[in-house]
Parts: C-alpha cells; structure tokens; sequence
C-alpha cells in the first residue's frame, strides 16, 4: 500500500487517488487542497484545471502547469494553517535544476454546487 503524497498517512486509494480519478469529492477545503498536490505529483492536469473555479481557468495555461508538475520532483507538504475556506502550505520540490524548492502559499477555496473549488493564493 502507497502512503498518500499529501502527508495524510493513509494510502493513496482511499486518500487522493478516489478524488483525482473523479469517484469522490473533496469535503472539505483542505482535502480539496491535499488532493490537488497529490495531482501535482502523479500529472494529474486535468484535475487540477477542473478543481479551479470556473472564473478563474481561462487565465490557467495547461502547457505550464503540466511543465511544473512533471518537471518537479515533489518532496512533501506540510499544511501550516487550515480553515473552512483558506488553506496555508509548503510544498517542497526540487526543480528542473536539482534545486531544492518551497512554495508556501495561502490558498482561498468556494464552495459551489456541492463541489470545493480552488480561487485564489498568495
């Protein structure tokens, strides 16, 4: 059994892996956010351009994204803050150079149509 990318501890087919192949949806902001590096790590684009609120996917380049998710060797996540809607991580990585990475990030989410969607981040 897999341990999860996201740092749950729980293997990835009850984890993230049932999110991204679109069997289940995230329940909470903070699932959402876990599931969407767990995409980052296994190239998962389309999830990630799906979990993306609507207003916000026609500025989304899927060439970029699919660049930095398979030219990043994704190191670990570790969820700083959590709340209803917003979401504070680091991401480590290594990137195309070998050099190792931190994106740190307060992610913004909604909830719309029963379904958690990504907005924002800083």
């Amino acid at each position: 059994m897999k341990t999860c990318f996201c740092n749950s501890n729980e293997p990835y087919s009850r984890c993230c892996g049932p999110l991204i192949k679109g069997v289940a949806k995230a329940a909470s902001a903070e699932r959402l956010m876990r599931s969407r590096y767990s995409a980052y790590v296994v190239g998962a684009v389309d999830y990630l351009i799906s979990t993306t609120h609507a207003s916000k996917r026609a500025s989304l380049s899927r060439k970029e994204i699919e660049q930095w998710s398979k030219g990043s060797q994704w190191l670990g996540l570790e969820i700083m803050h959590a709340d209803t809607f917003t979401v504070e991580f680091k991401a480590t990585y290594r990137d195309r150079s070998g050099k190792k990475q931190v994106h740190h990030e307060k992610s913004t989410f909604v909830f719309e149509d029963e379904s958690w969607y990504y907005l924002t981040g800083v």
